[in-house]
């Protein structure tokens, strides 16, 4: 068969995008081969990455399969329903402009969050049961693996949430739907206003005005997408594991009774009854990391943190 002449062949694959990539793609390494100066080949390999198609820096939608770390194994899937309560923590400089594990560039200046099994991208409301503070953050990046966190926030999420200086939190998170999940979270209901040594009633005409909500008022100084609700007593346990058996759960309270309060509860799920073991509850997130470390060392490794 006769070879196409060259001017041919171009005219062809210009009516198809891929060729046109391939084409600029080849053109580029070439310039790049003959450049002398090593900054400028850099560039050109760079710039011929970056017109190639599907690797344009911004991540791809990745649910996974499952993986293994440390010993443990985590399956990634889609949970539109999915609502956790436990310890949040942050990750910021080191990891600051490498990518994430869906291929996006990390930034800890972003909204964004680490998770274990979520799509990525994701998104998910992180409330800070500490402060009350509340946000919607991207899920495009998997972690902590630090046993006893359940999520991992950039750095400035963690500023805005209010434990940048502390290092973790006691949170909630939630599944929201994305990507056009709202940017502000609806507040809960204000608590009533409760009067305190009120002072002796003066003339209508004389009253100043009513005091501003304080969580109105803090609202007010927050960047927009944060929001502030009540703030509700937590507690934190290590939970052990949760049977169907009470046997089988007070066998285990019996074995982890050395480690401190041991308690057995029940919690109803899709109609069957589940006796969790728990220890607790635990006043500090050191504790509860010092308590799951001894309970995961008698091999109960699927125990964790959980904020009640």
């Amino acid at each position: 068969m006769a070879r196409q002449p060259a001017s041919e062949v171009a005219r062809k694959g210009a009516r198809r995008p891929w060729v046109r990539t391939l084409l600029r793609a080849a053109i580029l390494a070439s310039l790049a081969v003959t450049m002398g100066a090593c900054a400028q080949t850099k560039l050109a390999v760079h710039t011929v990455k970056r017109i190639l198609p599907g690797d344009d820096g911004g991540g791809a939608y990745k649910v996974g399969a499952p993986y293994q770390i440390n010993g443990i194994w985590y399956t990634p899937a889609e949970d539109p329903f999915y609502n956790e309560t436990g310890i949040a923590s942050w990750y910021g400089r080191p990891f600051h402009g490498q990518r994430t594990a869906n291929g996006e560039i990390y930034d800890m200046n972003a909204l964004t969050a680490a998770h274990k099994t979520l799509p990525m991208p994701s998104w998910v409301r992180v409330t800070n049961l500490e402060n009350g503070r509340s946000m919607v953050l991207k899920v495009n990046d998997r972690g902590p693996f630090v046993h006893g966190r359940i999520i991992d926030v950039s750095m400035r999420a963690a500023q805005l949430l209010g434990f940048s200086e502390r290092g973790t939190a006691r949170a909630r998170v939630e599944a929201v739907p994305g990507p056009n999940a709202p940017a502000i979270v609806a507040r809960e209901p204000d608590p009533p206003v409760v009067a305190v040594n009120a002072l002796p009633t003066r003339p209508v005409a004389d009253r100043p005005a009513e005091a501003a909500d304080p969580l109105a008022m803090l609202a007010d100084l927050l960047p927009a997408g944060v929001t502030t609700s009540k703030v509700a007593d937590t507690a934190m346990y290590v939970q052990a594991g949760a049977f169907a058996s009470y046997d089988s759960a007070n066998a285990l309270r019996m074995e982890l009774e050395p480690l401190g309060n041991v308690t057995i509860s029940t919690v109803s799920v899709g109609g069957q009854r589940f006796y969790r073991v728990r220890i607790g509850p635990l006043d500090t997130v050191p504790r509860a990391d010092t308590t799951l470390a001894m309970v995961m060392a008698r091999g109960h490794s699927e125990a964790r943190i959980v904020v009640d």
